[in-house]
């Protein structure tokens, strides 16, 4: 994965300022991106479930240095009203896609974090 999906120097920044807790915010991340995708891929969620979710997927992506996670997520946040639903689809599968890409990335990390005693 190159450095147009997730910014590492985001995740350094993260890992020296957050030092203890700096697993648990990748667990979190993680787990809440799952959540989320769930969400996005509902096809009966509502407009602004999804606009709502989206805002908040793209605010921890943005966070985390996923940033072209960051983007589509601002692009279904941006456009899900006005957007017909195959496109909204569309747009929910490239989000799904792009974190299963970055995912190993994250877990990879976290996996490089000593374990708590």
């Amino acid at each position: 994965m190159d450095d147009t999906h997730v910014d590492r120097g985001v995740l350094s920044a993260l890992r020296e300022v957050m030092e203890e807790g700096y697993p648990d915010l990748l667990d979190i991340f993680l787990a809440d991106s799952e959540e989320r995708l769930k969400i996005l891929k509902a096809t009966d969620s509502a407009v602004a479930l999804l606009v709502e979710t989206a805002h908040s997927f793209k605010g921890s992506s943005s966070n985390m240095g996923a940033l072209r996670l960051t983007e589509l997520c601002h692009q279904l946040e941006q456009q899900a009203r006005s957007l017909p639903g195959a496109a909204v689809q569309e747009l929910v599968d490239k989000i799904d896609d792009e974190f299963a890409g970055i995912r190993p990335l994250y877990e990879a990390e976290r996996q490089r974090c000593p374990a708590k005693i």
